[in-house]
């Protein structure tokens, strides 16, 4: 889901509040890695605390001539086991432009229980200046006890967008207007083997079909065609995913929680795959409380390599595609490419307002890619910002995260969130 920038303007507010603040963390997103819409958080510790907070749907409220703490008398008076909600919003990302989506998501229990947590459907559309398509449906469904968990990611995707070659030493100058369609299909069963540890095993389908390169001069050989260009490829494969997720809250973790996912992958001819190869993709996240409760030093350690084989072009770990296209913020997505990559980041949270409404943040990063010779990693490219969070939703903690990111040799641009970026 391109980037996921989905941000809900005074627009999305006129769909009314009701399909704000009663679905838990899934209202703002769905993520794979969430084994946190628990349904502890979905419930008011502190009735005093959330009446000294305001956010955007108070304002609204304010706005309007209404009480905003009718919102916190109906959060208190109701438990629903389905909770919908649909609302159209404005997406802005460097590669897409300007984009306009609708989103629905459906909210459930499968079990109301103490254990169990909440399930979620997510489904969109988006359609971008770039003349870009962009539909995802997204499922994280919980069996009683969360003794299963059925994750799902599915997209269909109309995508023109620019690659610049393969290792880190392509400029800008390299780049190459590129056409596909794009299909994914991946699907895990996740068991839970102790406390917030679980395993798995899953299936990644990718399809890029309709592979065009644009606007080339004559007898030009470009880096996708000395890689080996084709106009179409398919990558089918078994994976083992590992997960230990500590966070209650996937939206906005607190200082003290962990993330760490394991994803080996294998992808075989037998199950349609255009040859053998494999991967393994390694994402850890720890966040450290500093002072206030509510700030927050996170830091965030994505790997992802090839291990052995070929992939497609399309296939190779890039910029900005990890499951929300997040990582590197300060150049554009797809930007560096190779057949493994390294990325850190790490960012500073705070808050600026009492009542919760403005926050800021201070981030870099660093990433690299292979050089397509050596298999080294001899050039790493810095990044660096700062932005602005504003509080979305009280009761999931949701922030809309406004940030404008630096790179090297002028690479800049603004880079928009719902919920926090990792």
């Amino acid at each position: 889901m391109k980037r996921s920038t989905l941000l809900y303007l005074f627009l999305t507010l006129f769909t009314g509040t009701g399909a704000f603040g009663q679905t838990g963390d899934t209202a703002a997103r769905f993520q794979k890695d969430t084994t946190t819409n628990r349904k502890g958080a979905d419930t008011i510790p502190e009735a005093a605390y959330f009446r000294s907070q305001r956010d955007l749907i108070d304002l609204f409220l304010i706005i309007t001539g209404r009480n905003p703490d009718k919102r916190l008398l109906k959060k208190e008076g109701q438990s629903p086991r389905l909770h919908i909600s649909a609302a159209p919003a404005i997406q802005y990302s460097l590669e897409t432009g300007l984009g306009v989506n609708f989103t629905g998501n459906a909210g459930f229990y499968l079990v109301r229980d103490s254990e169990t947590n909440l399930s979620s459907v997510l489904a969109s559309v988006t359609g971008t200046q770039n003349q870009q398509l962009i539909c995802p449906i997204q499922s994280s469904i919980w069996t009683k006890d969360n003794k299963y968990n059925f994750v799902g990611d599915w997209r269909y995707m109309e995508f023109p967008e620019k690659t610049y070659g393969l290792g880190g030493h392509t400029t800008d100058a390299d780049a190459v207007d590129l056409n596909y369609n794009y299909l994914r299909f991946y699907q895990y069963i996740l068991r839970k083997v102790a406390k917030d540890f679980f395993i798995g095993p899953g299936y990644q389908l990718d399809i890029h079909y309709d592979i065009q390169q644009l606007n080339l001069s004559p007898g030009e050989v470009t880096p996708f065609d000395a890689y080996g260009y084709k106009s179409s490829s398919y990558s089918s494969g078994v994976a083992l995913d590992v997960l230990y997720d500590t966070r209650k809250n996937s939206i906005n973790p607190e200082g003290g929680s962990f993330y760490g996912n394991l994803v080996v992958r294998q992808n075989l001819t037998f199950l349609g795959s255009d040859q053998d190869w494999n991967s393994v993709l390694v994402d850890v996240r720890k966040y450290f409380s500093v002072g206030h409760k509510n700030n927050v030093l996170a830091f965030w350690s994505f790997d992802w390599f090839t291990l052995s084989g070929k992939p497609p072009y399309l296939d190779l770990p890039s910029t900005a595609w990890d499951t929300y296209d997040n990582t590197g913020r300060g150049y554009v997505q797809s930007r560096f490419r190779g057949k493994s990559l390294l990325d850190l980041e790490g960012e500073f949270r705070f808050g600026i307002l009492n009542d919760g409404l403005l926050g800021g943040v201070i981030f870099a990063n660093c990433q690299s890619v292979s050089d397509p010779g050596t298999g080294q990693f001899n050039v790493f490219w810095p990044g660096a910002g700062a932005g602005l969070r504003i509080k979305f939703n009280k009761f999931s903690k949701t922030n809309i995260c406004v940030d404008y990111g630096f790179g090297l040799n002028g690479s800049n641009g603004l880079f928009l969130n719902l919920g926090e970026v990792f």
